[in-house]
C-alpha cells in the first residue's frame, strides 16, 4: 500500500465520532466519511481507472478518498462542461468503473453494460453499486488523471502519480513523515472546485493532516465570509478573482479576525491588489506558482520571506518550494543569469530526484536571492505590426483602474497589423466607466501598440472552474469563433 493510501485510511479511523466535514450547515463525522468510503472502495481494485463526476459535496469527497485508499486511479470528469461534451468524453474513456450522483449517471454517463456503476447520494445513504464485467487493472502508479484548467482550449488530462500527490500534500519526506495522532482542533475552508487540482490538493491536505473542514459548493462571498467568522482559520486560500471580490466588499478586518495569511495562485495577482488587501485587512497575501503538470506548487512565499523581502521583491511569486529547482533559459535552452528574462524551466520536487527539466511557456526572471517573477506567457504574446504585446501587462494596467474589478486580454486577427490586443472588462460593484475613458487611462501607462483596439465591458468575465479567465470564451466574444 502506498504511503498516501495508508495515510488516508489511518486518518479516517483516528477519531470516528468527531466532526470531519461541514456542508450546508451540517457536520458529518469521520465515521460517516469512512463508512461511505469503504462502501465505494469495495467496487475498486488497485490500479483500476475510476471515472468520478466530481462535485463539491461530502459524498464526492468520500468517493475520491475511496479510490485513493484502494489504490485505484481517479479519472476526473467535470459534470458542468455541457451534456454532449461530457457524454463524448466518457464514451471515449471507456472506463471500467464510473461514480456519480444518480442524476449524473442517468443524464450524462450512459455507461456501457460492462462498466461497474456506483451511484452516490449523501453520506447517510448507502451507495448503489451495479457490478460490471471484471477487467484487468493497471500497475497502480497513477493516483489522479487530473483535468487542466482549459484556459486556452479544451481541458486535457495529466497523470499525477501517488508519489507526486504525496509530496504535495504530505511533504518530500512522505515515506517517513510522522502521522497525526489525533484530529486537529483547527477548521479549514475548502472553496476550490474538486474538478481542479486546487480542490483535490486542499481536500487531501486536510485529510492527511486530520483537519476538519468546511466544504463550500463554490466560492460565494457571503457563505465564505460566514465560515471565516465562525471558525477563524489561520490561513485561507483565494484565487485572484475571489480575492478581488473580498477586497472590494464591505467586509472589514473584524470579519477576517484570526486569519494570519491568504494564499493565492492559479492566475496572476498584481502586487497592487496584494498591497491593497494588506492595507485593508492587515493580512499578507502569499502568492505561489503551480501547474497541474507539476503535481502542485513549485514556488511560493512564506510568512518569513514576506516579512523580510516583500517591499523589495513585491510582485514575485516567491522562491522554489517542495524540493523544486528553477532556472531561466534562452529560446535555445541556454541557462541565463540572475535577473535575465527568458523561458522558465522547472524540476518539480514532485517528480523525484532524477526528474528532467520541464520547459514551460512562461516568460520569467529569477533574481540573485532566488525570487521568481512570472512576466507572461510566451505562447500568448501578441505581435502587433512587429511589436510584441504581453497580455498580462495590458491586463495588469487595466486592473489598476479604480473602476475595474477584472480584465482579460487576448489577440484578435488584423489584416494590416497581423494581430491586435482586445480586452474584456468586468467592473466593480456600483462603478461605471466607458471604453474611451479606459483607453485614455492607458495612454500614460502603456506603449501605443499595447493599447487594446477594442474594449468590451461585460457583467462577468467567463471563467474556468479554477477561477482563471476562459480565454477561448473571451476570444469567441470578439470573433464569434475559437482561435
Amino acid at each position: 500500500m502506498h504511503a498516501l493510501s495508508r495515510r488516508i485510511s489511518d486518518v479516517l479511523g483516528l477519531d470516528p465520532g468527531v466532526h470531519a466535514i461541514e456542508y450546508d450547515g451540517h457536520w458529518y463525522t469521520w465515521r460517516q466519511l469512512a463508512d461511505a468510503s469503504k462502501r465505494i472502495a469495495s467496487a475498486v481494485q488497485p490500479g483500476t481507472d475510476v471515472g468520478l463526476l466530481l462535485r463539491n459535496s461530502p459524498s464526492h469527497v468520500a468517493a475520491l478518498l475511496a479510490v485513493l485508499a484502494a489504490g485505484g486511479s481517479v479519472v476526473v470528469i467535470n459534470p458542468s462542461r455541457g451534456d454532449e461534451r461530457i457524454r463524448a468524453d466518457i464514451a471515449a474513456l471507456a472506463l471500467p468503473v464510473i461514480v456519480g450522483t444518480e442524476d449524473d449517471i442517468t443524464l450524462l454517463a450512459h455507461p456501457a453494460d460492462v462498466a461497474t456503476v456506483v451511484s452516490i447520494g449523501d453520506l447517510d445513504t448507502a451507495p448503489r453499486i451495479r457490478p460490471g464485467v471484471p477487467t484487468d487493472a493497471g500497475a497502480g502508479r497513477v493516483a489522479v488523471r487530473m483535468l487542466t484548467s482549459g484556459t486556452t482550449g479544451p481541458p486535457k488530462r495529466v497523470d499525477l502519480t501517488y508519489d507526486m500527490l504525496a509530496v504535495s500534500v504530505i511533504g518530500t519526506d512522505f515515506t517517513t513523515a510522522p502521522e497525526p495522532t489525533g484530529v486537529s482542533g483547527n477548521v479549514a475552508i475548502v472553496n476550490a472546485p474538486l474538478v481542479h487540482i486546487g480542490g483535490v490538493y486542499r481536500v487531501l491536505q486536510c485529510i492527511c493532516q486530520a483537519r476538519p473542514f468546511v466544504l463550500l459548493p463554490r466560492f460565494e462571498l457571503a457563505s465564505w465570509a460566514a465560515a471565516v467568522r465562525r471558525y477563524s482559520p489561520k490561513a485561507v486560500s483565494l484565487v485572484p478573482a475571489a480575492l478581488r471580490m473580498v477586497l472590494q466588499s464591505d467586509l472589514g478586518p473584524h470579519d477576517l479576525a484570526g486569519v494570519r495569511a491568504v494564499t493565492s495562485g492559479t492566475a496572476p495577482l498584481s502586487a497592487e491588489d496584494a498591497d491593497a488587501f494588506f492595507e485593508k485587512f492587515g493580512i499578507p497575501v502569499l502568492t505561489s506558482y503551480a501547474a497541474t503538470e507539476f503535481g502542485g506548487g513549485v514556488a511560493g512565499w512564506t510568512l518569513a520571506d514576506h516579512r523580510k523581502y516583500w517591499k523589495s521583491k513585491r510582485g514575485s511569486v516567491g522562491r522554489a518550494s517542495l524540493g523544486a529547482d528553477l532556472r531561466v533559459v534562452s529560446d535555445d535552452g541556454v541557462p541565463l543569469g540572475a535577473g535575465q528574462v527568458g523561458l522558465l524551466e522547472v524540476k518539480p520536487g514532485q517528480h523525484g530526484r532524477d526528474a528532467a527539466w520541464v520547459r514551460t511557456t512562461d516568460l520569467a526572471r529569477i533574481d540573485a536571492d532566488g525570487f521568481l517573477w512570472i512576466l507572461g506567457r510566451a505562447d500568448q504574446a501578441i505581435i502587433r505590426g512587429g511589436f510584441k504585446v504581453l497580455p498580462d501587462d495590458v491586463r495588469a494596467a487595466l486592473e489598476n483602474h479604480p473602476a475595474v474589478l477584472g480584465a482579460s486580454v487576448v489577440g484578435m486577427a488584423d489584416e494590416r497589423l497581423g494581430e491586435t490586443p482586445v480586452a474584456m472588462i468586468e467592473l466593480r460593484r456600483g462603478e461605471s466607466v466607458t471604453d474611451a475613458e479606459l483607453v485614455e487611462y492607458l495612454r500614460s501607462r502603456l506603449a501605443p501598440y499595447e493599447i487594446p483596439s477594442e474594449i468590451a465591458i461585460v457583467e462577468a468575465i467567463p471563467r474556468t472552474p479554477s477561477g482563471k479567465a476562459d480565454l477561448t470564451a473571451v476570444r469567441r466574444h470578439f470573433t464569434g469563433r475559437d482561435r
